[in-house]
């Protein structure tokens, strides 16, 4: 007697995941494979992130950040274990033009929080470059005090050109530092003005940088990125630029008067800091803690984290049909002639377009 098949199959990329979430039961290959041979012991990667082994989640961080289709499978199947755990953090994004002094208040901030008794990831990102793709990695360097404390935990990652100056797996990161038991997540951004919405998508508390001094050429991204701030943090309050200092953040307060602000019933404020001196971190995190105590009151704080995952999901999603569509063999095929086609002026780009997304198995 012939045995019914199954009505869907999963292949390729996430097959072994997949198979499980069908049919509800984890799949008994064991252990997951990783390149050359060597293989992800998932549990024990589960249990040292959990325990806060700072070896073992730098490991899951690798694992999720890879692009292999091997890892995958590996990369889901600890993420789906690790979800239960996450979620009870804090999260910070902080951005400012390169220069503001992102790096040098991360480390201040961040040893004062160390000092209130907070378990604190950075997640540092770096610019890649545009030749190499690879990326400077230098924060560890700059956060010397801070990534030599046993309760803190610095990962710099290469932004890989992604806009927002976030990398592309900071996300699944921050699933993985929760778990770990990290009470406050600073995600610290390229801050080059190009779609810092996404660095909004993803923290609870938006942190914007400036310095005195900019020039009217930055005003343009400071306009754009004011209305997504929770904060404005003039840095560099020391010295002989305290009062100018003390100026900027007049201007940026009369301002705000006239920006909608990022966060309901929440007005966004502008203050000073000096990450030399430890002027005005003390406030900024009393600031933060007044947020967060006021959005959890209102409702707000929960509202926007499940549209942050209901956000991460049509990315995910996005990312995912636009790479099975450029994988297509039919679109292989087509593309490079269409492309030369609409180039020399014979047949119009919608039209184009319209060819491609011919390919059967689009349209089931």
């Amino acid at each position: 007697m012939n045995k019914r098949k199954p009505e869907w199959t999963p292949k390729g990329a996430g097959a072994e995941f997949a198979s499980s979430v069908v049919s509800g039961k984890r799949s008994q290959r064991r252990p997951f494979q990783r390149k050359k041979g060597k293989a992800w012991d998932i549990d024990a990667l589960e249990k040292g992130v959990l325990a806060g082994n700072l070896t073992h989640i730098s490991k899951a961080i690798t694992l999720v950040e890879s692009n292999s289709d091997q890892h995958f499978a590996a990369a889901q199947e600890l993420l789906k274990r690790l979800l239960p755990a996450a979620g009870n953090s804090i999260r910070i994004g902080i951005t400012g033009v390169p220069g503001v002094g992102k790096s040098s208040f991360i480390e201040t901030f961040g040893m004062h929080l160390i000092r209130q008794g907070k378990k604190v990831a950075v997640l540092a990102i770096d610019p890649s470059s545009t030749l190499s793709r690879g990326s400077i990695l230098g924060d560890k360097t700059r956060m010397e005090q801070l990534s030599a404390h046993e309760m803190s935990f610095i990962r710099p990652s290469p932004s890989s050109g992604v806009l927002g100056g976030v990398a592309k797996k900071t996300r699944e990161s921050i699933v993985i530092c929760e778990a770990a038991g990290f009470d406050v997540i600073l995600i610290e951004t390229v801050g080059v003005g190009q779609s810092e919405t996404t660095v909004r998508s993803m923290v609870d508390f938006f942190l914007l940088m400036q310095i005195t001094g900019a020039g009217d050429e930055l005003q343009g991204i400071k306009k754009g990125i004011m209305e997504l701030a929770d904060l404005i943090v003039v840095n560099k309050a020391d010295g002989d630029n305290i009062q100018p200092a003390q100026a900027a953040a007049r201007e940026y307060n009369n301002a705000l008067h006239y920006i909608r602000h990022a966060t309901q019933n929440w007005d966004t404020r502008a203050m000073t800091c000096s990450s030399i001196t430890g002027d005005g971190i003390p406030e900024t995190w009393q600031i933060i803690q007044d947020f967060t105590r006021q959005t959890r009151e209102d409702g707000s704080f929960d509202q926007r984290r499940l549209a942050q995952t209901a956000h991460w999901f049509d990315d995910l999603l996005s990312e995912a049909v636009l790479n099975r569509f450029f994988k297509s063999p039919k679109v292989k095929d087509r593309l490079p002639k269409l492309k030369q086609e609409v180039k020399e002026g014979k047949i119009p780009v919608a039209f184009a377009v319209s060819i491609l997304l011919e390919d059967e198995d689009f349209n089931k």
